[in-house]
């Protein structure tokens, strides 16, 4: 990805929307993008498609996007002054993480921001369902975001694997998505990769040279390459956390067969283990097989339950929308 273009940032009634909308704001002016933000009532949606009184279930589908769009459009007017051209779009469609997909490709979408949804009084330690399955599916990189302030000198990780079990492009991508999120920033940039112990002193060399190389070729001038030993699940993680990032930049998924392709070990320890924003990168090769419309089952299933009134829904409490400020002005979470 040479140039980011356009950015979704996939909102959801809560708090954390604040921190989302500002971070995407900044991106969206550091790269000269335009911004769209999205809300997807995935919960009215899965309510309306089992609801026992299938009466007004057509105009509570209604209402419940124009509310989502008033929130939204609260959210982009406290904005104004930022120089960035923003949308508003809200769906209601079930699972969340397919509506978001959908919307992803419509918009052609270089760029998906969104809080992770995992469990968590303070701090979200782990991420649901449907952010395992937009990192498998979404067909672009994807922030997932802790919502968290990113600190005023940012600090960044780059997890790059160059062995020959990597998809070929997919270093280089991570690389050259990094350069795009710390353009002018002067953030410190860490690229880490891990070798198995007792590796050969000529092939941890060889590692060494082409770190060394595609840090050059993507223009990270002063980025520091850190080459762990070990098991990459164990020592990068505890690495890592040490650090304090506030941005782990790493690939979208495993490249190894079976169940592992899905999650991969390596991700889950991480996510297990820090509390920083994720940058997920696919390779270009990758095209998501979700396709752009909402399915015809789904269409007509909600269709066929017109009616009257429903008493079955509860809407989404969107949070009040908060003034517009950059992401290192807010609080720390």
């Amino acid at each position: 990805m040479s140039k980011i273009n356009r950015i979704l940032a996939v909102l959801d009634g809560s708090d954390d929307d604040a921190v989302i909308v500002a971070k995407a704001v900044s991106l969206a002016h550091q790269q000269a993008a335009s911004l769209e933000l999205f809300l997807c009532d995935a919960e009215r949606a899965y309510s309306l498609s089992h609801a026992f009184d299938p009466s007004g279930v057509a105009r509570s589908r209604r209402d419940g996007i124009q509310d989502a769009k008033r929130y939204l459009e609260c959210l982009r007017d406290t904005a104004v002054g930022a120089d960035v051209p923003i949308a508003v779009d809200a769906v209601c469609e079930s699972p969340l993480y397919e509506g978001i997909v959908r919307k992803a490709l419509r918009s052609q979408a270089d760029l998906v921001i969104k809080s992770t949804g995992g469990r968590s009084s303070k701090h979200r330690t782990a991420w649901d369902a449907n952010d395992w399955q937009l990192m498998r599916a979404c067909p672009t990189t994807l922030v997932l975001s802790r919502g968290r302030s990113w600190k005023p000198h940012l600090k960044f990780a780059l997890a790059v694997d160059v062995s020959r079990h990597e998809t070929a492009d997919l270093p280089q991508e991570i690389l050259e998505t990094s350069r795009l999120f710390s353009a002018g920033s002067h953030a410190d940039i860490d690229v880490l990769y891990t070798e198995p112990p007792c590796t050969d002193p000529r092939e941890h060399q060889k590692s060494a040279n082409a770190l060394q190389s595609l840090t050059s070729a993507a223009g990270l001038r002063g980025a520091s390459i850190q080459i762990l030993s070990g098991v990459a699940e164990e020592a990068l993680p505890a690495f890592a956390a040490e650090q304090d990032y506030d941005v782990l930049i790493m690939g979208a998924l495993s490249h190894r067969e079976g169940p592992a392709a899905l999650v991969g070990t390596l991700t889950s320890k991480l996510v297990e283990t820090l509390e920083c924003d994720f940058v997920l990168v696919k390779p270009t090769s990758y095209q998501s097989q979700i396709q752009t419309e909402v399915p015809e089952s789904q269409d007509t299933e909600l269709a066929g339950l017109a009616g009257t009134q429903i008493n079955a829904t509860t809407p989404l409490r969107f949070a009040s929308p908060l003034e517009f400020v950059s992401p290192w002005q807010l609080p720390a979470r």
